[in-house]
Parts: structure tokens; C-alpha cells; sequence
């Protein structure tokens, strides 16, 4: 077997392996033989026709069997004798194959390019200041005594209001009929809160409990159910009951009900995560500006086939995001919604093959204790037992996940220690070039809980 290797483009390489005529013909050897054993031929018993005649019935099966049969058991071994790996699947273009003559085929597939330098030092970088206003706290307090709230009828009876929980009977109509399992009895929603339709939320609004309304409402051409969309649906809702929040005091007592034994003990905790979580951003925006530097000073080829996988995987969390909003994309959404993640996607895969040159350049390793270490971060923010985290992390995707979260810190505190580092916010400029760096480290970090 001879090997010859030409590289297309930084990124792109096609072999092209010559087989001797010997190989060509033991192989076609082998098929007749294979094929005899199992063809059934009239007028010959199993395993006893000539191979003229196998030749005559079965030819052009034979000749393409030969031909991958020669490409599946000579590409690995080419590959693995120039020490190539893959990215892509490679194409193959097949020449002319002859029981007599030698065989030839090309082979086409993408890989990584080869980094050999990577500016990294002397960055100039900004910290946004971490810090907690009093303000933020008292806002997160608020929110745990709403979260906490009791649900009580309002004294006197008054008129519905946003904020209050709505319960409802209601019907749904289109074209003068009644939809079936188009309506709902005893349905609760709060009102003001996106629960509902806004015409429904409106409709209620001043409501009485007691009291009839109506609304209506345009579905969308994207509506789930074909027989909604692009329709006018007519909603007759009843008001059964209704109920306001009532939130508790923010005293030690109310401390206690939720795991504190005092409201200053509450305080100091709401205080040391809204720091943290300061702090988290801080250094995001610190990865942004390395990512978007990087980018910056090290242009190079990225490989389409990487640069497509990375847009799938944002495209389906914008899709999940967007769902969870109750909102699908049509097909003309999708193709603009690829379009504009495009560019962002090469920026991520670029600053991940310089950031996998510098960390082989450093000899980068991450050890088991890293790994414990990113375990117990991780038990921390999700408050998941550390031994059943650790548990999951056995299986491979989830630990490659892992691993390559912590060799990416690892990478991004040794750029840090590179940089000159200044304390604020960073100007206008850097902050543009950083947002477009699409904040890969915050992306990562979602794929390893979800993972």
C-alpha cells in the first residue's frame, strides 16, 4: 500500500492510496469464494458453481464488495500509519477496480489545523468590581416572602387585581362552535404573570368573583395544533374564586420556617450567594475578553464540520429556551436563527482549538483531585449529593464534560496570570468585542449540570 497526502486547505486533507495488484486480486479471490459458498446457482449444487458463472450473475455485486471491502480495511490502517485523525467522516472517490490491474482511491475529510503559535500573554484585561448593594439583598428577601406566601381571600372582597390567583371555568369557540377540550373548569392562574393570554388576563382584570367575561384572541400560524392556527378564538370565562397573596413577616421567625435559625443568619447567607454569584460573573466577563482576544490576534482556519456541530448545540438551547417560552420556530426562523449563530459559533470553536494548543503546549493535565474538587463545586450549585454526582460522572460523556470544564479553567487563570488586569468595568469597545465572544465559559457550564 502507498500513501501519498495532500492538504487542501488548513483544515481540509485528501489521501491517496495506491493498492499493489496482489491485494487486488486476493481480495476478489476471497469474495468468490465467500459468494460460492452462499449463491444459490440452478443447475449447480451449494458451493459448486464455477466462478465464470458466479462472475457472469454476480459481477457488479462483486466488484463493489471488493472496492469497500479494499477502502473499510485500508483507510483505518493509512490513517492510523500518518497519524491522522478525522473530524469529518471521510468522503471517498473510488477509481476503476480490475481483478488485473492495481487500485486507487482518494480520500477526502477534514482536520484540526495545525497551531503552532499562540499569542497569549500581555492581554490587557478588565474585572468588573464585585459587590452587593444593600438594595439587592432586600430584593432577595422580598422575593423568598413572596415565594412564601399564603394564599388567603381578600378582606373586604374587592375586584381582581395582578398579582392576585385567579381559578376559572372557561369555554373556547371558533367559527360559532365550541372547541372540544378547548376549555377547562377550576383552572388557576396568576394574573399579570404570562400564565395566561394577555386578552384573557385583561378580561378579568376588575373582575368580580362571580362575574362572566370574554375575550378573544388571534392563534398564530405556529400554534401547535393545526386546527388553531392562523384562527379566532372566542373564550366565555366565569370568575369561581379568588385569592391574594399574602406574605409573611421578614422576621426570625420567618428565618426559622425556612432553615435559618435568626433573619441576620438569613441575611448574611443571601448576601455570600449574591457575592458569589458576582463574583461568577466578574470572571465570565474577564473569560469573554480572553476569548474575544484570542480570536483577536490568532486568526486561523476553523473546520466546518466542528463549526456546524457548535451551531447545532446553540441552536437547540435558543429552540428549548423559546419553548419554554411557548414559542416554536417556523422554518424560515430556523434559517435565520442558524444564519446569525454562524459567526459565533466559529469564534467558540476557534478560541477551543487555541486554548487545546496552549494547554498541550503547557502540558496541561487535569488530575483526579481536580476532579473532585469540580464535584463538589458542582454538589454546591445544584445541591446534588456529592457520592451520587460523582456516581454519574462515571459514565464517559458526562466526564469528558467535566474535564473539559476544569481544563478550561485551568487554561483561562494561566492566561490571567499573563495579563495585565484592571479593576472596573471594561470600555464600550472591549465589551462589544466580548459579548461577541458569546460567553463560552457560562454555555460550558450549562452543558455540564445538564449533563
Amino acid at each position: 500500500m502507498q500513501i501519498s497526502v495532500q492538504r487542501l486547505s488548513p483544515v481540509e486533507l485528501e489521501l491517496e492510496i495506491h493498492i499493489p495488484v496482489e491485494s487486488v486480486k486476493a481480495e476478489f479471490d476471497k469474495a468468490y469464494v465467500t459468494l460460492g459458498k452462499r449463491a444459490h446457482v440452478k443447475g449447480f449444487r451449494p458451493g459448486k458453481a464455477p466462478r465464470d458463472v458466479l462472475k457472469k450473475l454476480f459481477g457488479p455485486q462483486v466488484v463493489n464488495d471488493v472496492a469497500n471491502a479494499i477502502v473499510n480495511d485500508t483507510l483505518p490502517k493509512a490513517l492510523t500509519e500518518q497519524n491522522l485523525t478525522p473530524i469529518s467522516q471521510p468522503a471517498v472517490e473510488a477509481g476503476k477496480i480490475d481483478v488485473k490491474e492495481p487500485f486507487s482511491y482518494k480520500a477526502r475529510f477534514e482536520v484540526q489545523p495545525e497551531i503552532a503559535d499562540v499569542k497569549y500573554e500581555g492581554f490587557e484585561l478588565y474585572r468588573p468590581k464585585v459587590e452587593v448593594l444593600d438594595a439587592s439583598v432586600e430584593e432577595q428577601l422580598e422575593g423568598l416572602r413572596q415565594r412564601h406566601a399564603a394564599l388567603k381571600a381578600p378582606e373586604p372582597a374587592r375586584a381582581a387585581k395582578e398579582g392576585d390567583v385567579a381559578t376559572i371555568d372557561f369555554t373556547l369557540s371558533m367559527d360559532g362552535k365550541e372547541v372540544e377540550g378547548g376549555g377547562g373548569e377550576g383552572v388557576q392562574l396568576e394574573l399579570g404573570s404570562g400564565q395566561a393570554l394577555p386578552e384573557i388576563d385583561a378580561a378579568l382584570l376588575g373582575k368580580n368573583v362571580g362575574d362572566e367575561a370574554s375575550a378573544e384572541h388571534t392563534f398564530p400560524d405556529t400554534h401547535p395544533r393545526k386546527d388553531f392556527q392562523g384562527k379566532k378564538g372566542s373564550f366565555k370565562i366565569k370568575l369561581t374564586d379568588l385569592k391574594e397573596r399574602v406574605p409573611p413577616a421578614l422576621d426570625d421567625d420567618f428565618a426559622k420556617d425556612i432553615g435559618f435559625e435568626t433573619l441576620i443568619a438569613l441575611r448574611a447567607d443571601v448576601h455570600t450567594k449574591l457575592e458569589k454569584l458576582a463574583k461568577d460573573r466578574s470572571e465570565t466577563v474577564l473569560a469573554e475578553q480572553i476569548i474575544a482576544k484570542l480570536n483577536e490576534l490568532n486568526p486561523c482556519d476553523v473546520p466546518p464540520t466542528l463549526v456546524e456541530q457548535q451551531c447545532h448545540i446553540m441552536e437547540q438551547e435558543l429552540a428549548m429556551q423559546a419553548r419554554r417560552a411557548g414559542q416554536r420556530f417556523t422554518k424560515e426562523q430556523a434559517e435565520a436563527l442558524h444564519n446569525h449563530v454562524h459567526e459565533d459559533a466559529s469564534r467558540k470553536v476557534r478560541a477551543g482549538l487555541l486554548m487545546a494548543a496552549i494547554a498541550k503546549k503547557h502540558e496541561f493535565k487535569v488530575t483526579e483531585e481536580d476532579i473532585e474538587k469540580g464535584l463538589a463545586e458542582l454538589a454546591e450549585e445544584t445541591g446534588k449529593n456529592v457520592a451520587k454526582l460523582r456516581a454519574e460522572y462515571r459514565e464517559k460523556t458526562k466526564r469528558d464534560i467535566l474535564v473539559g470544564m476544569i481544563l478550561e479553567d485551568k487554561i483561562l487563570d494561566f492566561i490571567e496570570t499573563k495579563s495585565k488586569i484592571i479593576d472596573g468595568d471594561p470600555p464600550a469597545a472591549a465589551k462589544e468585542a466580548a459579548a461577541d465572544a458569546a460567553a463560552s465559559k457560562d454555555d460550558k457550564t450549562e452543558e455540564k449540570k445538564e449533563a
